[in-house]
């Protein structure tokens, strides 16, 4: 016997198909809405997860939850317990400890049931709130101006800013909430609820992780080797392949900084690998070239910045990078008055799938010379897209006067000077540097022929000059949505 609800599907599927005519479609309308209302009356909706406030009035779990609503009461409970007004720092400190420690034991869906909970019952009084708006708007320009604000600052802070202050304090604090970040950032694209959290830990990670608590320290080959592994597990744009090319990397003529937080001692928050040279890098291959020999720093006169790594997931968002580099220049200069110029040796990770999608409007931007050109090269007139990715894929085997090559350095320069998204560089490393007041100097074919250069920028690689002088200005152009580049990537973008 077949059920009720594939009864009424058939009928209406039936319907639909021997509809009548275009004329007495109109007189149907009526009909028609009532068996579609019907089929998606029988149709089984997906039920919406239960925001805290009902699973803590609840008696039975429903689905998929994790904790049973007698089990979220217990742990809703303890990270009162944190916060209660009689409760001294230390002590809350204790008993922020025992809900880590459960926090460590439980699966990944409990741990989610925390952070609703954190996100639901920890939030701001929103009453409170409205009521120290208003009081500040109405106090403005009078001598009861200050004291609004005070209490309008107050009604801000929320209980959930309390609960992970209270998680800081104890030893293990600071590790406990950046590692906590790190695990909920991929669920908050899934589940909006997360948002809250999110935002309350990363400004509080701003202000905790401020430049003006964190030391600036030189890692060296006599560093401890607990740290020296850190540097191996952590470097993201060059891979140490070997305890070899890690020493390679901090021999004489190099330098490796570093800053780090006191309440996560041995662990760098960033650190950047600085080579020490008589001018500026076009190449990877020989900075980390194991049997090069080391240059004479006496002589040096140019520090090249060639990788940058964050190490901690749970601090996106919070800046080190401008402060970091300002460190570094002070202490090379400090140490090498000789120095005179200050730049990066960066990789180009989002051209090849920008160019995968822009490569059709960049041919349009060839004059009919040049594309004629372009396609005797590519074996193709005209040329299209799909002719020019092609050729590309083998970019490490054009010469310097293929037509090709010019192409891809125009497209390069045009990604890095002109692709602007939202008023912001379109590349996430030109986004770091250019942030930071550097400028785009240089373009370098075959600056890295590795596989993952390859596939990141057909092996291309660019400087970026950080002029000291400049900087401030070159934050003002950009800004203006005007990218601060040389002479020559100038040149290069007009084609």
């Amino acid at each position: 016997m077949n059920s009720t609800p594939e009864w009424i599907a058939r009928s209406v599927s039936r319907l639909r198909t021997a509809a009548p005519a275009a004329d007495t479609k109109a007189a149907d309308k009526p009909a028609r809405a009532v068996l579609d209302k019907t089929v998606t009356d029988v149709v089984p909706k997906t039920p919406q997860p239960r925001g805290t406030h009902e699973r803590l009035q609840a008696t039975l779990r429903r689905g998929q939850e994790a904790l049973s609503p007698r089990a979220l009461r217990r742990l809703l409970a303890d990270l009162q317990e944190v916060v209660a007004p009689q409760v001294s720092e230390i002590e809350g400190g204790r008993r922020a400890q025992a809900v880590a420690d459960w926090y460590a034991k439980a699966e990944p869906e409990e741990r989610r049931d925390m952070w609703l909970l954190m996100c639901e019952q920890f939030a701001p009084d929103a009453s409170r709130f409205k009521s120290a708006r208003a009081r500040y708007e109405a106090a403005a320009g009078t001598e009861e101006e200050g004291q609004a604000e005070i209490s309008l600052r107050r009604a801000l802070v929320s209980p959930r800013t309390r609960l992970l202050q209270r998680f800081a304090v104890f030893p293990q604090g600071m590790r406990f909430l950046v590692d906590l970040r790190a695990e909920l950032l991929p669920q908050l694209k899934g589940d909006k609820r997360l948002l809250p959290l999110d935002a309350e830990l990363e400004h509080l990670f701003s202000t905790w992780f401020d430049v003006a608590f964190l030391e600036l320290r030189r890692l060296s080959w006599d560093s401890p080797a607990s740290l020296l592994e850190k540097l191996i597990k952590y470097e993201a744009v060059h891979d140490i392949r070997s305890w070899a090319d890690l020493k390679n990397r901090l021999d004489s003529d190099r330098r490796c900084y570093g800053f780090f937080h006191p309440r996560l001692p041995g662990e760098p928050l960033i650190f950047v690998e600085v080579a020490l040279l008589d001018k500026m890098s076009s190449s990877i291959t020989p900075l980390l070239d194991e049997s090069a020999a080391p240059v004479d720093i006496s002589r040096a006169t140019t520090a090249i910045f060639y990788s940058i790594s964050n190490t901690q997931t749970g601090l996106r968002g919070v800046s080190f990078g401008d402060s970091l580099i300002k460190h570094v220049v002070e202490t090379l200069t400090a140490e090498f008055p000789r120095l005179r110029t200050f730049a990066t040796l960066s990789p180009i990770p989002g051209l090849r799938p920008w160019l995968g999608k822009h490569a059709g409007a960049m041919l349009e931007r060839l004059d009919d010379k040049r594309r004629a050109e372009l396609g005797r090269a590519v074996g193709f007139e005209p040329p299209q897209a799909t002719h020019l990715l092609a050729a590309l894929d083998k970019a490490a085997e054009l010469d310097a006067r293929s037509p090709v090559r010019q192409v891809l350095l125009e497209c390069a320069a045009y990604y890095l000077g002109r692709e602007l998204p939202d008023g912001k560089p379109a590349d996430p490393v030109a986004r770091f540097h250019l942030g930071n007041g550097a400028r785009v100097e240089r373009l370098n074919w075959g600056g890295d022929p590795s596989a993952k250069g390859l596939k990141q920028s057909y092996g291309l690689m660019v400087n970026y000059l950080y002029d000291l002088k400049r900087l401030d200005k070159h934050r003002s152009l950009l800004a203006q949505g005007k990218v601060p580049m040389s002479g020559e990537i100038e040149s290069l973008c007009r084609g």
